[in-house]
């Protein structure tokens, strides 16, 4: 097998910094990392630099793509598919931890054991003690609420893989030749919002299948880079693309009995920072070493 892992930057230069050292540390190989620098303004360029000297020494290929202004997540991944040599393609956002240095083959293993899956999601978990869940997938009201699965519930309550309806795409791990099959990621929902949902269903309505993998877990810091950029207006874009989902899948997810309106109903968390931890302390030891990674 044979691995793509796509990372979008747009300032969050930490956070950036953080997210690169914990995929030095994944030991999935061949492993080809494309990283997307969508006009950042701060020291990002720089960190990027330094992780393809460290990545070479650990036997990871990586390539940056930049671009002077913010062209989006959607169009930033699409630029990044055009460039994926890997049997599987992953994404991550650079507000993640890897806290598991093989979570990248296992969710590779997970998918050869099922022919139509074409997708699968990590369990996301806050990066600060207790560790709870912030997402294991996502589920559907017959309205079009998103329902984040097991948000705010203890680490262990979700144990066991399940299809869902679909995933957001700050952590998961699918085909490369789905985008082949399916067309990229919908650029109409551009800069950002719905289109991993979008994807999913497009994915689903072609005949392949959405799984969670709650062994295999991620440390996300929730909206850290989308939510908190200036040149995007987050909460206008969410409506807007919100809107088009539900035109456009809203036959579908109606008869799916998905979850209930008020289970949908965005539960807000507290929530700390990259600052605020020992991050470091967070991460998959380097590689080599094989110690339990526990927190």
């Amino acid at each position: 097998m044979s691995f793509s892992l796509v990372i979008l930057h747009h300032d969050k230069a930490a956070y950036s910094r953080a997210c690169l050292d914990s995929v030095l540390r994944c030991t999935a190989r061949p492993l080809q990392v494309i990283n997307v620098n969508n006009g950042s303004r701060d020291q990002t360029a720089s960190h990027l630099g330094n992780f393809a000297l460290e990545a070479q020494k650990v036997g990871i290929e990586s390539q940056t793509l930049s671009f002077e202004t913010n062209i989006g997540a959607v169009r930033g991944r699409n630029e990044a598919l055009g460039v994926a040599t890997g049997q599987y393609v992953a994404f991550l956002d650079n507000d993640t931890l890897v806290s598991q240095p093989d979570w990248l083959e296992n969710l590779a293993d997970f998918i050869e054991k099922r022919p139509q899956c074409a997708i699968v999601a990590p369990k996301l978990l806050f990066p600060w003690a207790p560790f709870d869940i912030e997402c294991c997938g996502c589920a559907v009201s017959p309205k079009g609420k998103i329902r984040y699965l097991g948000r705010g519930e203890a680490r262990e309550s979700i144990a066991e893989p399940q299809e869902i309806q679909c995933a957001i795409s700050a952590a998961w791990l699918m085909r490369r030749d789905l985008s082949r099959q399916i067309g990229m990621l919908d650029e109409a929902f551009s800069p950002v919002q719905y289109e991993d949902l979008d994807f999913c269903y497009r994915a689903r309505a072609a005949g392949f299948s959405i799984w969670s993998v709650p062994s295999v877990e991620v440390l996300h810091f929730e909206h850290t880079t989308t939510a908190g950029s200036g040149d995007i207006n987050f909460a206008y874009v969410t409506a807007k693309n919100g809107v088009l989902f539900k035109k456009r899948w809203g036959n579908m997810f109606a008869g799916e009995n998905g979850t209930s309106e008020d289970d949908a109903a965005w539960r807000q968390l507290p929530k700390l920072g990259l600052d605020d931890l020992d991050w470091r302390a967070l991460l998959a030891p380097p590689r080599g070493e094989r110690k339990a990674v526990s927190f």
